[in-house]
């Protein structure tokens, strides 16, 4: 582990342009996240992944594959000179995730038997609610210290203490932007409580100051979710990828689209970023990857638009991304490009980059 530097050193260092050490943080840097204004909480969690797996992996791989980004972003300018770090892993998670992980692999075994796991099933809930409790834990803390907050996943379950975190932060509500393939509304998928297919629903029923769900992208999704998303009436508003292409097909222009994505959401917004919410070639070894999606190109337009609508990004997550077998490096490659949009788009909203 290299030594980590004061904020001035470490962005000299950055514009330096020396090779980074293989283990430095993200970009290269060695900046200490006490001196971030933009920490990154890694959660390298997949107990309840249901098709492919991975995405355990994917903060230590986004964090390699961002050692070769260039810091000028054609968008944001510089967001590197705020002050972006990774937290330090809590390795109690890394450990947790393989006891949680086998007893989920027992409890859908039991599934496909029509069969009953409920000490499994009790194990992996258990866990699901001990990694909120610490990822709200270090969300509070870390919040309560004046900086911004993203958390890196693991699988799309992971942020939800960092939601939790800015509830209890903006009693007032707050929008999500949530970019997905999947509308993530079931309830409790599999028997698991903390399912990665189960985070919004968790969040719209147990986070009243989410005011507002714009969900973009989806292209998956079961009866019951869709059934549930219009239950909730405006509180949802779903576009799906059908919907997307069609409209463009017919000559609507990309930028109105995003206008009309953006409009529901308040003041004060959550961004939510599933890498599967992209075309697969962006992320092959994904989970649950579904044909179709947004381009890399119109994904970074959409959080450029977000960031230039005068609202305020209050925290975000990426998650499920996956370096496996079948996409190598590239999945972490572009996770690790669209960590950079994501950190610029918090940042310039907030007027710090």
């Amino acid at each position: 582990m290299p030594t980590l530097l004061p904020f001035a050193d470490a962005i000299a260092e950055l514009e330096a342009g020396l090779p980074p050490h293989v283990a430095s943080g993200f970009l290269g840097a060695r900046l200490d996240p006490d001196e971030a204004a933009l920490v990154l909480v890694p959660v390298p969690w997949e107990a309840t992944t249901s098709y492919g797996g991975g995405p355990s992996g994917g903060p230590e791989a986004i964090v390699r594959a961002s050692h070769q980004l260039d810091l000028e972003d054609p968008a944001f300018g510089t967001p590197y000179r705020a002050g972006i770090a990774f937290a330090r892993r809590d390795e109690a998670l890394v450990a947790l995730d393989a006891r949680a992980r086998a007893a989920a692999l027992e409890v859908i075994a039991a599934l496909e038997r029509r069969e009953p796991a409920p000490g499994a099933l009790a194990l992996v809930n258990a866990a699901g609610a001990e990694v909120n409790a610490r990822v709200h834990a270090a969300a509070v803390a870390t919040l309560g210290q004046g900086r911004l907050v993203g958390v890196v996943g693991g699988d799309h379950s992971s942020p939800y203490g960092l939601m939790q975190a800015l509830a209890e932060r903006h009693p007032g509500g707050f929008g999500v932007l949530h970019i997905d393939a999947h509308h993530d509304l079931r309830a409790a998928y599999e028997g698991f409580t903390w399912s990665h297919a189960s985070i919004f629903h968790n969040a719209m029923e147990r986070l009243p100051q989410v005011s507002r769900l714009v969900q973009v992208a989806v292209r998956d999704y079961s009866r019951e979710e869709r059934r549930y998303a219009q239950s909730l009436g405006t509180r949802v508003e779903c576009f799906y990828g059908n919907d997307l292409y069609r409209a463009k097909a017919e000559g609507v222009p990309f930028r109105d689209l995003c206008r009309q994505i953006l409009e529901p959401l308040p003041d004060q917004v959550y961004v939510s970023f599933d890498i599967d919410g992209l075309d697969p070639s962006c992320c092959p070894s994904t989970g649950t990857p579904v044909p179709g999606g947004l381009s890399f190109d119109e994904a970074a337009y959409l959080l450029e638009s977000l960031a230039a609508s005068g609202r305020r990004v209050i925290g975000f997550d990426l998650c499920e991304v996956a370096p496996g077998d079948r996409g190598g490096e590239w999945d972490a490659n572009v996770g690790a490009r669209i960590l950079y949009k994501l950190c610029g788009c918090c940042l310039r909203s907030q007027g710090l980059c």
